[in-house]
């Protein structure tokens, strides 16, 4: 649901671009308005599903590895509480189509569900765990996600100078 309303509000600056730039007349000759925006809608949801998708994939490594280094739980049961925690992002992924002409609202709403689902987690763990090894497990979340972040936008900086360096100004 998050991919849809991030590729619907990414679709209108697509189209408004394309229409400054002169792409869309263009365009328009070879398909119609609406399996034009059908096609770029449907383009942009694979492409932020794959983003969503590889954070999904990241987050449940960093859950594992948090229970793993901080519970004493040898069988799983932990990771079978937490799984139906997945109904959060459903209803924020619902929430977020009502706001998909915002980016603002969309982001916003999408870090509140992750927060939500993060303190559902730790709420659902914190009865198997003892108050050390909680905090330990909310430190590593922490400090993981902070630090995929902070490399992320170094890496986003590092690829914009290089863009920008390259460029003859």
């Amino acid at each position: 649901m998050f991919s849809l309303s991030f590729a619907l509000f990414t679709q209108g600056l697509a189209v408004s671009l394309f229409k400054q730039v002169g792409l869309y007349t263009g365009l328009l000759e070879m398909f119609t308005e609406t399996e034009l925006k059908l096609a770029m809608t449907i383009a942009l949801m694979m492409l932020f599903f794959f983003i969503i998708s590889g954070l999904k994939v990241i987050a449940n490594t960093l859950n594992e590895l948090s229970l793993l280094f901080f519970s004493k739980d040898t069988e799983g049961e932990l990771l079978r509480v937490v799984r139906s925690g997945s109904i959060i992002f459903f209803l924020g992924g619902l929430l977020s189509l009502i706001s998909f002409s915002s980016i603002k609202g969309i982001l916003i709403i999408f870090a509140l569900t992750a927060i939500g689902y993060f303190v559902y987690f730790v709420y659902k763990t914190s009865k198997n765990l003892s108050p050390a090894n909680l905090i330990g497990l909310i430190a590593f979340q922490i400090v993981s996600w902070s630090t995929l972040v902070v490399l992320l936008a170094l890496v986003g900086m590092k690829l914009y100078n290089g863009v920008l360096g390259g460029l003859p100004l």
